[in-house]
């Protein structure tokens, strides 16, 4: 086993790390490594993976979990996530517990019981994600989270609200379409504003509580793609609160543009559109092109979650 600790994530405290290297090392032979820099999890889970690891577990936030996993795709080192980071989106999509030891404790009883599902993944651009990518206004929010990331760990929440007010009245233009959206090669949209395509649902959790906008995206089927065409605030306040709820607003809703079972998603951006990737931006580009990659990525599941 190599463990991988993100030692700057919000959750992450030298006690934690203590407790849950002493509870995997009880009963299996642990590395453990920390990252330095941003693109360090992919170097360090590859090279793990090189070496002969069966299972590299990451103590982090999202964005080292899809470092991680761009390190192991393709190869048959299985990934589990501990949740160090300040939302967890995709740990507590698998059923994982959001306090780190807890956590543990389920991911050696998953193990313990052989509990690994083969799953697919998304790509963009040849990145693999393992729960989403949002493009246009999305993005542009994550890219103002990110500047001021040093106040992540104590108000999480709040800067992403703060944040995403702040770009929609001041740093996105809402007049005016950003990109185009081609679905499995036929025009779908031609007015996008905000896109996110998915591998899992929820799409992230406000405090306890999921922001569903596809529940049909799971690890056991292809991609889904919600793009809003527009971003005028009567419409977005219905569609968003929607998502806290059933979800049949934005659903049925004339602003959104909904499919699932998708295998290839191309994005011609009118300029530059920001895009973010499993909540780290990654920077404005003018074309994308996502597909969904089958059998790529072994997984430590919660044996509450199997399937």
């Amino acid at each position: 086993m190599h463990l991988i600790v993100n030692p700057s994530a919000s959750s992450v405290t030298a006690r934690g790390r203590v407790v849950i290297t002493k509870a995997l090392t009880a009963d299996h032979e642990v590395t453990v490594s920390e990252t330095a820099r941003r693109g360090h999890a992919t170097r360090l889970a590859a090279a793990a993976a090189a070496d002969g690891a069966d299972v590299v577990v990451v103590l982090g936030g999202d964005g080292t979990l899809n470092e991680a996993a761009n390190g192991l795709a393709g190869t048959m080192t299985a990934l589990a996530a501990v949740p160090g980071g300040s939302t967890n989106v995709f740990a507590r999509t698998l059923g994982l517990p959001d306090d780190p030891i807890e956590a543990t404790g389920a991911l050696l009883d998953a193990l313990a019981y052989n509990s690994i599902q083969r799953i697919g993944l998304g790509s963009v651009n040849g990145r693999y994600f393992l729960f989403h990518v949002g493009i246009g206004f999305d993005a542009a929010v994550v890219a103002e989270v990110e500047r001021r990331g040093s106040l992540k760990r104590w108000a999480n929440h709040a800067l992403f609200g703060w944040a995403a007010f702040d770009t929609w009245l001041r740093k996105y233009n809402r007049k005016r379409a950003h990109f185009s959206v081609r679905v499995e090669g036929k025009p779908t949209v031609d007015d996008g504003m905000f896109t996110v395509c998915l591998n899992t649902d929820p799409y992230t959790f406000i405090g306890t509580r999921p922001f569903t906008i596809a529940p049909e995206a799971s690890l056991d089927r292809p991609l889904s793609i919600v793009t809003l065409r527009t971003l005028d605030a009567i419409p977005l306040v219905r569609i968003l609160s929607s998502a806290l709820g059933s979800g049949r607003h934005l659903r049925s809703s004339k602003y959104v543009s909904l499919h699932t079972d998708v295998t290839n998603v191309e994005i011609d951006g009118y300029g530059p559109i920001p895009h973010q990737v499993d909540g780290d931006y990654l920077g404005d580009v003018e074309r994308l092109e996502l597909r969904f990659e089958p059998d790529t990525l072994s997984l430590v599941v919660p044996r509450v979650t199997s399937r």
